[in-house]
């Protein structure tokens, strides 16, 4: 795997913050300076892209810190804001753009500990940013609810990360992505100030934190919505045309009668790479990939029959931890199964206008054939059936990944660029009207708060992260 073992286990420097002081002040709090610790927590995902490996490959902390409880942020908070030592909260470290990669050094803050599920009711659930969304899932499971919506990595993701670091997932064609209102109901913070203030943002007011990367507050509680639990078909649908997948897939994305979690139209020969699924993806066909809720599955089968598709597998959804699941070959695992027969790849993440889906995917098809491979995953935003995508690309450069994002751009497809580390610069089609900047000034005055991510805002204090 082309991941973060590549780099070479880094070496214990003297740091240039005063961290012997920092760690006699948070007493029994749990931390680490192993230098296997050091460069597996200063690591997400970033290696899905080349510009980014090579800008943050010796990028580390100097120590990792792993609170057991809100308490323990606190503690952590203080020692951090009076050293003027950075600190970057970290989750499952999924994320793919570099979030929870301290370029400044500091403290990376570990939640893995802090994820106790607090109280579930019907409709929501409160737990601690460190729970795993699998274990949520797990849990509300029994009384009938389960999480709206996850990314493809839902059982390594942790629930902080996903709000901190994610926009939508498995889920977001009934439900939107993350920023739509109501897909977060509160989220509990830590302020990074000299005395530390915990602040519960209900509502609109939860978008301050969500997709910031840690920037604008550490999260140590969210309540999210949960969805009626129900029994979910997995389906493998083959066409010999990829684009008549894609309109049968937007056929069931507006027939709002036909219950769905999942719809993704997936271009030969990315299928070629499933091996746990290879049997039911026959050669030079692409698929669709679907979840239909059990009682759709008949009008699913109907609704098919005009657009020549064959159905390959249909089989009740196991989301248990000794299975692949099937959602696991989309979004952008579908990147990752072909990292690993294939290295010199990479990708975007891109948004179709929701008024020509199947045009603008051909455009790009005609000007990239075999350079290209696209799949796509259907989405809710404001209010409108669109098609989110991850395509994968055969890399060669710099220079020519930008000739492609430019040819999206040009057939009317919104980049959100994942080959760049700050807010400004990558997600942009999901910005939101929230202040997160005003919000940052408020909640993290030094600027010490995961230094690096936020391209827009100047500190207090000019030297503070040096």
């Amino acid at each position: 795997m082309p991941n973060a073992a590549a780099a070479t286990v880094p070496e214990v420097m003297p740091s240039r913050y005063p961290i012997d002081a920092f760690l006699a002040e948070i007493g029994d709090v749990p931390w680490s300076m192993e230098p296997t610790d050091i460069k597996r927590k200063s690591r997400d995902y970033y290696w899905y892209s080349p510009i980014l490996a090579e800008q943050l490959k010796d990028k580390y902390a100097d120590v990792i810190v792993t609170p057991r409880d809100e308490a323990d942020v606190i503690r952590v908070v203080k020692s951090c804001v009076r050293h003027r030592i950075p600190l970057t909260p970290r989750a499952g470290a999924t994320g793919n753009y570099g979030q929870c990669v301290p370029m400044e050094g500091g403290v990376v803050l570990d939640m893995a500990s802090m994820n106790q599920i607090e109280w579930q009711k019907p409709g929501r659930v409160r737990v601690q940013a460190g729970a795993k969304l699998f274990d949520i899932d797990t849990a509300t499971r029994p009384n009938g609810f389960e999480l709206r919506m996850h990314p493809s990595t839902k059982r390594m993701a942790q629930i902080g990360g996903f709000v901190a670091g994610g926009s939508g997932g498995v889920g977001s064609v009934t439900y939107g992505g993350m920023r739509e209102p109501g897909n977060i109901l509160a989220a509990r913070i830590v302020t990074m100030e000299e005395e530390p203030r915990v602040i519960e943002l209900r509502g609109d007011a939860a978008q301050k934190i969500s997709r910031a990367y840690g920037t604008t507050g550490i999260i140590t509680v969210l309540e999210m919505p949960t969805a009626p639990a129900l029994n979910w078909i997995d389906v493998i649908v083959t066409f010999d045309d990829f684009y008549e997948s894609i309109r049968f897939a937007q056929a069931i994305a507006l027939a709002d009668g036909i219950i769905k979690k999942l719809l993704a139209p997936i271009q030969w020969p990315l299928p070629e790479n499933f091996t746990s699924l290879r049997a039911y993806c026959p050669d030079g066909k692409s698929a669709l990939f679907a979840m239909i809720g059990e009682m759709s599955i008949e009008s699913f089968e109907t609704l098919l029959e005009p657009f020549g598709g064959k159905i390959t597998y249909k089989v009740p959804s196991e989301d248990v931890a000794s299975k692949i699941p099937l959602y696991e070959h989309t979004w952008n695992h579908c990147t990752l199964q072909m990292f690993k027969v294939d290295r010199a790849i990479t990708y975007l993440q891109v948004l179709y206008p929701h008024d020509r889906i199947v045009e603008s995917v051909a455009e790009i098809g005609a000007k990239f054939e075999g350079e290209v491979m696209q799949h796509l995953e259907f989405i809710r935003i404001n209010g409108l059936m669109t098609a989110s995508g991850i395509p994968v690309i055969r890399y060669r450069s710099p220079e020519r990944l930008y000739e492609i994002m430019d040819a999206f751009e040009a057939c009317g497809i919104r980049i959100a660029n994942p080959h760049v580390i700050t807010l400004e610069d990558g997600s942009r089609y999901k910005r939101v009207d929230a202040d997160q900047l005003g919000f940052k000034h408020e909640v993290d005055p030094y600027g010490l708060l995961n230094p690096g991510k936020m391209r827009s805002f100047m500190p207090a204090e000019q030297d503070v992260v040096r």
